[in-house]
């Protein structure tokens, strides 16, 4: 049996559909049961178990061959990142009561630097809390999502244009499809290791702006654009689009750090995954569920 947090969202699913393919048993740890109903039809044993629940959290990871942890994303922080340090505390007791002999968390690229990265500070700051615990580790170190793509359907389909804060627009970026990021984590979370791993997990190849215009623009049938964002641009625009004033610098000090290449790939003593899903399939499938 394996603990999988998130299965209702798109890593935790791959990670539990992938297990269940392999034949494994999966325990689903859930906020809302009702949300996974689908998970349970398929033979997931649901547990029920809240964030900040260390009780409950404890509950389901215990006597699991293995857990797969998560904290929740948060795109607009508050300062000092309170509620990933809240998180992370509960899930720290949580883990040394249980003790899994092994997890694998969802981390992503970067995580390894300790100042400079914006909305990743939260995985730094999971290995940080968690890395220490005496069970064996995993952290995959994810690239960016192609679903990040998602905001972008209704622009490429009604106006022909997409904008974007990633530059220059020909320069070639890490970016991977969550569908392989979970196959990577199942595939882990089965296999048996001492001590630490960091897991690098990006998409076949790396893909620009221009590349994400054109795999748009061959999924709603007619030309998309690439528009380049000035910097000083970027809060007005994310504001407009729901993000909370005051509240938009970690976003951008993360976009800044992709386009200086401050956060990267190929760190030494990292192992390294390349998946299979090409960003033209993960767009396709965008455009026909937006």
């Amino acid at each position: 049996m394996y603990a999988v947090m998130g299965i209702t969202g798109k890593v935790g699913g791959a990670v539990a559909s992938t297990l269940l393919a392999k034949g494994e048993k999966v325990r689903g740890i859930v906020r809302n049961p009702e949300k996974a109903a689908e998970w349970q039809k398929q033979g997931v044993e649901l547990f029920k178990a809240d964030y900040d629940d260390v009780d409950a959290l404890t509950a389901a990871f215990t006597g699991v061959a293995g857990a797969f942890v998560m904290v929740p994303p948060n795109f607009a922080p508050t300062p000092g990142f309170a509620e990933t340090k809240a998180t992370l505390k509960v899930l720290r007791e949580a883990l040394s009561r249980a003790l899994p002999s092994k997890a694998v968390y969802l981390s992503s690229i970067g995580a390894e630097q300790a100042s400079g990265l914006g909305l990743i500070t939260s995985s730094h700051l999971l290995e940080e809390t968690l890395g220490d615990l005496p069970i064996s580790h995993a952290f995959l170190r994810a690239a960016w999502f192609i679903e990040n793509s998602a905001g972008d359907v209704a622009s490429a389909r009604d106006e022909g244009k997409i904008l974007f804060q990633l530059h220059p627009l020909d320069r070639k970026f890490p970016l991977v499809a969550t569908e392989d990021i979970g196959k990577v984590g199942a595939e882990t979370i089965t296999q048996s290791w001492t001590g630490i791993r960091h897991i690098e997990v990006a998409g076949p190849e790396g893909y620009s702006p221009l590349d994400i215009a054109e795999a748009f623009a061959d999924a709603v049938g007619h030309p998309v654009e690439a528009i380049a964002v000035p910097r000083a641009e970027w809060e007005t625009l994310w504001v407009s689009q729901g993000m909370p004033e005051g509240r938009t610098a970690p976003r951008a000090e993360m976009v800044d750090g992709f386009n200086s290449t401050w956060i990267h790939f190929g760190v030494p003593g990292t192992e390294h995954v390349d998946g299979v899903t090409p960003l033209h399939e993960v767009i396709t499938q965008l455009v026909t569920r937006g």
